[in-house]
């Protein structure tokens, strides 16, 4: 019995005998095949290995897409990972990333300039000689038995918590790993890429989103790899390295504790970066940046009460009230509004009241309502003497802010999720997901958006970090990582309900059903213990300064 396979962007094929998605490919007209890495056949994502055997939509994912572009990255990882097995005898754990370049160290030693080179050589060996990447399914016993006797503790903990029978694992030149969505079917589709030995590990940069030919540049940053790092040890220190170990402190009824851990842990970092404040008398401006759901504006109220124990008071400023009304928004590259443009402010009024501030005046402050997208009436604001100036937004460090205050006089900070627990060793849950969850929850709560309106949008916000916030986090005087922990189990249970509402033929159906997968190995901690004064509540609600 014949079926038809239709082809987004493409053509309708048909065909009477079982074909793959990468022959599905091969016969049809679709503009641009040598971009593809893997398809979504029937909305779920697929490498081009899969088998069609009904009538079938399919929708080819290119490296011109962060889809595509994530497909490309776990691929390199396994093969990354794989080499390691092979040509070195080491296991591989990710542990952090930094502008797209993520960071690999071995438990079991050092790595060297040798190791990396030698890596690197039998990565291009499977690139040329186009090894096959397979997608196999196992029974969960034996899926765990194979993960601990290749050595990742983590994985087979994680499968036996989440229970997902059978599963689903890849096998590349007889080395098995388990990943949260699909990877290419062959190495040739992963050309592009470099790797950079690092202080005992290494670091490996995939391509850019413009032209998947070229590997992102990688950008040295000791600062933020130092406490990256401090923050990973203390994690380990933990055993939440990964939802292994999350999932044993909920099943042993730890919830509560971790959780006044991971807050006190924040406590500490604000206090530390207080008493820098107040070791420099001539600091009159405090400018917190950091990219979209960061968690900004409880940072800054947190950090204000640092202050306050320490007899310096401080009013906020937040830039999120100062967007130019929605019609006057600039367009990026996709034709909608860039909220993450310097441009989206107006700057002329944010410099004009910052001086007049600073120089002991009263101004209007305007208020911001997304739900209508105009600028209202806000609230009267004048600082009292020796009072400090907190401006908080994504672009709190860009110098055309407060290019009238002297560098002395201003203590920059820079605010992100920067790392935290991992799904495992391999499967990374990274700052640019945590970020969104943290939006999705946000939009759905306080802006009247849906879940499908906020993954819609999340790829211009993401280049517009890259572009507008990224380049200034070195100039910060201080780094305060807002992940927590416990944040992505509680979070959970907010917004699965809201990926799920993502329909079938929606564009970002995909994107929803990627983030769900990964969901389903987070356990899930509800919120009752969450302190009102915690990042996670500026998301969720109950903030107690709100």
């Amino acid at each position: 019995m014949s079926f038809e396979i239709k082809i987004k962007d493409a053509c309708t094929l048909s065909s009477d005998k079982t074909i793959t998605a990468r022959e599905a490919l091969a016969l049809s007209n679709f503009p641009k095949k040598e971009a593809v890495v893997a398809c979504r056949v029937n909305r779920e994502q697929r490498p081009l290995s899969w088998e069609l055997v009904m009538d079938s939509y399919i929708e080819f994912i290119t490296t011109d897409s962060i889809e595509g572009i994530e497909v490309y990255t776990r691929t390199l990882a396994f093969l990354l990972t794989a080499a390691a097995t092979r040509v070195l005898g080491v296991r591989l754990h990710l542990t952090q990333s930094m502008l797209y370049s993520y960071f690999y160290e071995s438990p079991e030693r050092e790595l060297t300039e040798e190791d990396c080179a030698a890596l690197r050589a039998e990565m291009r060996r499977m690139v040329e000689e186009d090894e096959p990447i397979r997608r196999e399914v196992f029974p969960i016993d034996v899926a765990r038995a194979m993960m601990s006797a290749l050595g990742y503790s983590d994985k087979e903990e994680l499968l036996r918590y989440a229970g997902t029978d059978p599963v689903i694992l890849y096998r590349c030149g007889g080395v098995y790993d388990f990943f949260g969505g699909a990877l290419a079917d062959r190495a040739s589709l992963t050309p592009t890429f470099e790797l950079h030995p690092y202080r005992g590990g290494l670091f490996i940069s995939g391509p850019t989103l413009s032209d998947p030919c070229k590997t992102m540049p990688f950008s040295e940053s000791p600062k933020l790899f130092r406490l990256i790092q401090e923050h990973t040890a203390w994690l380990k220190n933990l055993d939440v390295s990964t939802c292994a170990g999350i999932h044993k402190i909920v099943t042993d009824g730890g919830s509560r504790d971790l959780i006044m851990l991971c807050e006190a842990l924040h406590t500490k970092m604000l206090s530390h970066i207080a008493e820098e404040i107040e070791a420099r008398p001539e600091v009159r401006l405090l400018c917190l940046a950091g990219p979209s759901s960061s968690g900004k504006t409880t940072s800054s109220r947190r950090l204000r009460v640092q202050l306050l124990a320490s007899g310096i008071r401080s009013r906020t400023l937040e830039l999120d009230n100062y967007f130019v009304d929605r019609e006057r928004t600039p367009l990026d590259s996709d034709g909608r509004p860039d909220f993450e443009a310097l441009e989206a402010l107006d700057l002329e009024l944010v410099n004009e009241q910052i001086s007049a501030l600073l120089a002991g005046e009263e101004v209007d402050v305007p208020k911001f309502d997304f739900l209508t997208g105009k600028r209202t009436k806000g609230r009267k604001m004048r600082l009292a003497p020796n009072e400090l100036l907190v401006i908080e937004g994504i672009h709190g460090l860009n110098s055309r802010l407060t290019q009238s205050v002297p560098a002395d006089k201003k203590y920059k900070i820079f605010i992100c999720p920067l790392t935290g627990t991992n799904i495992d060793f391999h499967n990374r849950l990274g700052t640019t997901d945590t970020r969104l969850i943290r939006r999705l929850v946000r939009d759905a709560r306080t802006r009247g958006h849906s879940a499908e309106a906020t993954l819609k949008q999340w790829p211009s916000v993401v280049r517009g970090s890259f572009r507008h916030i990224f380049p200034y986090q070195d100039n910060a005087d201080a780094i305060f990582n807002t992940a927590l922990a416990y944040e992505i189990p509680v979070l959970k249970g907010y917004v699965v309900p809201l990926l799920k509402t993502v329909p079938e033929d929606s564009p970002v159906y995909g994107e929803a059903q990627r983030l769900l997968a990964m969901l389903h190995f987070v356990p899930v901690i509800p919120s009752d213990d969450v302190p009102n004064l915690s990042i996670i509540r500026e998301f969720i609600g109950g903030s107690c300064f709100e």
